[in-house]
């Protein structure tokens, strides 16, 4: 199925391309999510009409992200948890628990924007998680899981 792309979607294409995918993609993500449209002749005509409209709000998306990015990119997050003897944790750490502890911080951030590639933290310790602010924008925080004191 031929789609057009209304905004970037990540390792498919940019804004405007025109890019050949799986019918189940298009109807069940792509097009419900508003990010692209079927290429038709009529569908073609119309994004050329409103491309400048859009562009625009894509540059004012970008805009907005690296702003973020530079408060976020670098900042370091405590999470507290029960842990055994050993530093294994009763239970994970995982997207959820990293959002709310941004949202704390202040920050708006999405539990789908937290990329975690190793999965839930289930140990004591630091580290080093990225946060997709934008399909070009990623911050990178630390994270420090601490055992709630007895």
């Amino acid at each position: 199925m031929n789609v057009i792309l209304l905004e970037k979607v990540q390792n498919l294409g940019s804004l405007g391309d025109q890019v050949s995918v799986k019918s189940g993609y298009a109807r069940n993500f792509l097009i419900p999510q508003g990010k692209a449209k079927v290429a038709t002749k009529e569908n073609v005509a119309e994004f050329e009409a409103i491309r400048a409209e859009l562009e625009k709000a894509a540059a004012a998306e970008l805009a907005v992200a690296q702003g973020v990015y530079e408060n976020l990119n670098g900042q370091v997050v405590t999470i507290e948890s029960t842990a055994g003897d050993e530093g294994k944790l009763f239970g994970s750490v995982g997207t959820q628990d990293i959002a709310d502890a941004l949202k704390a911080s202040g920050f708006e951030i999405e539990r789908r924007d937290v990329r975690m590639p190793e999965g839930a933290l289930r140990h004591v310790g630091t580290y080093e998680i990225d946060i997709q602010l934008h399909s070009d924008v990623v911050a990178s925080i630390t994270v420090e899981v601490k055992a709630i004191e007895e």
